[in-house]
Formats: C-alpha cells, structure tokens, sequence
C-alpha cells in the first residue's frame, strides 16, 4: 500500500507536460519521474488523475478561479498543476479531501515554483472541499470545450447534438476489443466477462492492465474501439487481395485485414509508432509488409484491390480517450490536415487498379474532415463513385448513415452501453 503521492506527482507533472509541451497526455505521463517503477495500481490512479483533469478542465478551473484573488492561469505552472489535479481529484473522482490536500502540500514544497505557495494551496483546496460543489452546479459539461470547438459542433450538429456529444465525452471510455477469429467469440466473451456489441466487438467496462487480460498472451485479440474497427470491416478484404492500408499506426486496422487473409501493406511515416504494430503482429502471428514511407508519394510494386486510408486529422472523435486533445489542438489545425487529407487521397486514387475499392475515414467530428472531404474527393477523382454503405453492414449505427451512403459516428451513439468514438467513414470504387 502506498500513501499516494507517487500517482499525484507523476498526474501533476503530465498536466505541465501537456499544458507547456504539448505532449499527448500518455507520453506525458511515460516520461514523468518514477511512473515507469509505480505498481500497476499506482499508474492506473495516476492515469485516472490526469485524464479526468483534462475531461473536465473548464469546469474545475471555473471552480478554482472562484476561490483564487487572480486568475489560475497566473499563478506558476507548479501551482497550477497541483491545484487542478487536487481539485479535479475532489470534485471528479470523490478522493478524500485529507489525503489530496496533505499530498498537494507535500508535492507544493517539492517545487521551486511552488514551494512559497503551500499555504495558498491548503486554502484553496479546503475550500474546493467545503464549497466546490456548489461552485460547479454553475458550470455544464460544454465548459469543458474551447469556444472554437463548441461553436463547430453546435453548427454542424445543432444544440442537441452537441449535448449528446459532450455529454457522452465526460465518461470514462470502456475498453473495446476486436477479435483475430470471430467464430471465438463467445468463448473470450466468457472468459473476458465482456458484452459482444452489434458490430462483434467485446466490451469490457472495467479496464485494467491489458496485458494481464485472458487471451493477450495467445494473440487472440487486440485493443481497438469498436467505431474505429468498421473502416477495415465495410473495405471488405477477401482472402488473398492485395490491400494497402495506408497511415497505418498504431495497426488495429492492418491487423483486422491480415486477420481476414489478404496480403496487407501497412505504410507510415512513422516508426516509432509503428512499432506496437510489430509487437502485436508477432503476439497475434498475424503477416503483413510494414513500408516506413509518406503515403503521398509511396508506388506500390503491384496496383491493389483495395486501398484503406486513415487519414491524419484533428482526432476530436476521440477526445473521451485523449481529452487533453482540447488545449493541443488549435482551430488552424483543421485547414492544413484537411490539406494532407486530400493529398494523401489523390496518391490512393492513383495507386488503385481500375475496379478496385477504396475506404476513407477519419477519427474526427469536424465536416471540414467528414463530409467536405468525402465530397472533395468526388469533385477532384472523377474517375470515383461512392459505394453506399447500407444498414445491414453497420448494425445499431445506421442512424448515422447520410443520404449518400457515408457513415456518420459521434461518441452520443450506443450512450446507454458507454458510446463510442466519432469517426466519418466513406467507400469508393475506382472506374476503369
């Protein structure tokens, strides 16, 4: 049993990391002292310390800010990471008051930019413990969004879609898993003690570490939530197709196209990320070329059958997984992805052969990467036409289905099972 402090120290210095770095809130914390020497316990309250921060920023700084004489932004970095991650610690996952406030102290004196504020922050916590939660009866889940964000989902998906958006976004994600053979499902679903969801995906709701789950260590599954394994799914890859799958990392989807027997090639720029996707292929004993290479001018030995292209983008779909995403990501972000975007389309039109398919999706909610996207590329490809995406293929999803057989997901869809990540998905075929 540990008092704590370690998990609220490595929480406080990733909310720095994140905040002054701009680093991704998991890197943030791998690099943050001792988290790597913590228990497994120990990381997973550190994590759930940071990605609760994050996931209601707005709110907790609003309530801060009502017992601070200046705003929190000026107070140090040291202060302000203590401050918030405490706060966030009472107010979001019901901590006890004594044990956040002596630990605060305690990591307030370890700082040189924070160690005269000790007793500003005894004060301000005791009293976020005392009136806090008055304070927040004031706020609502929206506050949690920068303005440029909330006012683009509030005009592409009108009021009441933004609710449901935010509002599923506050929870705590599951953990959805796809499977290498799906004629095993009821058999993980059994040992996992998972719910099989509509599209075959096992949820599970309490996660732990991963790695000690049944079936990690026979390949039998990969993590991988369940919008983001229907891309690979409606491509529908037959044994043997060549099959480029195009800004592959981290791999869930080469993995899912391997799975089904086609010979897959996984292209990314990077190779650091790239790397799970090896790991994963030798635990799964999954085939398939990795090529480090840019996609835009990556010339493939044979033309494929089919092309997957998961384009780079904002990843605002996926902010109930990564919620520090809402102070990394600027509303100037969207112009020069949308840009790759459309590049990197172009080289997967080109590469295709004649008849072949193509899928393009994006973990985003912005139209600019969505539906400007999907209709760009029929403007700039005449040689494409879209192949309707139907019901049948997207069980308890079709609501989000648009007229022209695109596919629509926001994390509001399936809340009562615990929603699912924003994802825009289109099919294509190219015309001899």
């Amino acid at each position: 049993m540990t008092d704590g402090l370690a998990p609220r120290r490595a929480a406080a210095h990733a909310f720095t990391a994140v905040i002054k770095q701009k680093r991704m809130l998991e890197t943030a914390l791998d690099h943050a002292p001792g988290f790597a020497e913590m228990s497994v316990r120990d990381r997973a309250f550190a994590r759930a310390i940071a990605a609760v921060t994050f996931r209601r920023l707005g709110q907790t700084r609003t309530v801060l800010d009502k017992f601070l004489s200046r705003p929190l932004s000026e107070t140090s970095d040291g202060a302000q990471a203590i401050l918030v991650t405490g706060a966030a610690q009472m107010l979001w996952l019901d901590s006890p008051a004594h044990a956040v406030v002596s630990s605060a102290v305690s990591l307030a004196a370890e700082r040189q930019d924070s160690h005269r504020l000790k007793g500003l922050i005894n004060a301000v916590l005791r009293k976020v413990d005392r009136e806090g939660r008055e304070v927040l009866k004031g706020t609502v889940p929206r506050d949690n969004l920068p303005d440029w964000l909330r006012e683009s989902w509030r005009a592409a998906y009108g009021p009441g879609g933004l609710s449901g958006i935010v509002n599923a976004m506050m929870a705590t994600p599951p953990l959805d898993l796809t499977l290498k053979n799906p004629a095993e499902r009821d058999k993980w679903a059994e040992a996992l003690d998972a719910r099989v969801l509509a599209n075959g995906s096992l949820r599970l709701n309490s996660v732990g570490d991963v790695r000690a789950l049944a079936g990690f260590r026979e390949g039998a599954w990969w993590a991988q939530d369940a919008a983001a394994s229907m891309p690979a799914m409606l491509l529908g890859a037959q044994p043997g197709e060549s099959v480029i799958d195009m800004c592959a990392a981290p791999g869930g989807k080469t993995l899912q196209l391997a799975a089904r027997g086609a010979r897959v090639t996984a292209v990314d720029t990077s190779e650091a990320r790239l790397k799970r996707l090896h790991e994963n292929l030798s635990r799964t004993g999954l085939s398939a070329e990795i090529e480090i290479a840019d996609g835009r001018r990556f010339k493939p030995a044979e033309r494929p059958d089919a092309v997957l292209l998961d384009a780079p983008c904002t990843a605002t779909g996926t902010l109930r997984r990564h919620p520090e995403a809402t102070v990394i990501k600027r509303p100037s972000d969207i112009g020069k992805l949308a840009k790759l975007q459309r590049e990197l389309a172009g080289s997967a039109v080109r590469m295709l052969k004649p008849g072949g398919r193509l899928v393009v999706c994006t973990c985003s909610l912005q139209p600019e990467e969505g539906e400007e996207f999907a209709a760009d590329l029929l403007k700039a490809h005449r040689e494409l036409k879209t192949v309707p995406i139907r019901s049948e293929e997207c069980p308890e999803m079709d609501r989000g289905l648009s007229q022209q057989g695109w596919l629509r997901l926001t994390p509001a869809m399936w809340s009562g099972l615990g929603g699912i990540d924003g994802f825009f998905i289109a099919r294509f075929q190219k015309q001899g």
